[in-house]
């Protein structure tokens, strides 16, 4: 796809996007995630890696990263508000633990927008199965279709 058509393109999906947009998105934490997520990070501590190790524990199973959680909201932010934009800032709390093999459901709500310029804040909440909340905070993004059509000021307030 060419880089007018990608523009275009994404012009149309962020008019369709406003304050009350939600998107929700189902991810399994699994074994391989924390393992590579260990080797990536260099985190291995062994409540994510070692079974015995974390049976001594106060939550008696092994945990999964807290950051995967922001990786993958990074991911769906990507696909749910629009591939190619800036993911500016994060704020992230973990109230409870995610274990090996949880599904994970991922709410993002936009509840601020400057359309003209493309700055949203989006509501980021992560949940099991159970509805307990695992992670939530606020992102900040810039809407691709702003960094493509060369928005220096909403970009440069990105810092990088």
């Amino acid at each position: 796809m060419s880089s007018s058509n990608f523009l275009a393109e994404e012009k149309a999906r962020q008019e369709q996007k406003d304050v009350g947009y939600k998107a929700v998105v189902k991810e399994v934490i699994t074994d391989k995630m924390v393992r590579l997520f260990a080797e990536m990070s260099g985190d291995y501590n062994p409540i994510h890696l070692d079974d015995a190790y974390a049976a001594t524990t106060i939550f008696k199973k092994r945990i999964a990263h807290g950051m995967i959680l922001g990786a993958i909201i990074s991911r769906c932010l990507n696909q749910t508000m629009g591939s190619g934009g800036i993911y500016r800032a994060q704020t992230l709390t973990f109230k409870n633990p995610v274990f090996i093999d949880d599904e994970i459901t991922f709410e993002l709500t936009i509840t601020k927008l400057h359309k003209g310029r493309g700055l949203g804040i989006v509501e980021t909440i992560a949940k099991k199965a159970n509805g307990d909340i695992v992670a939530k905070g606020e992102a900040t993004i810039v809407m691709a279709a702003n960094v493509a059509a060369g928005d220096a000021k909403a970009a440069g307030e990105a810092g990088s």
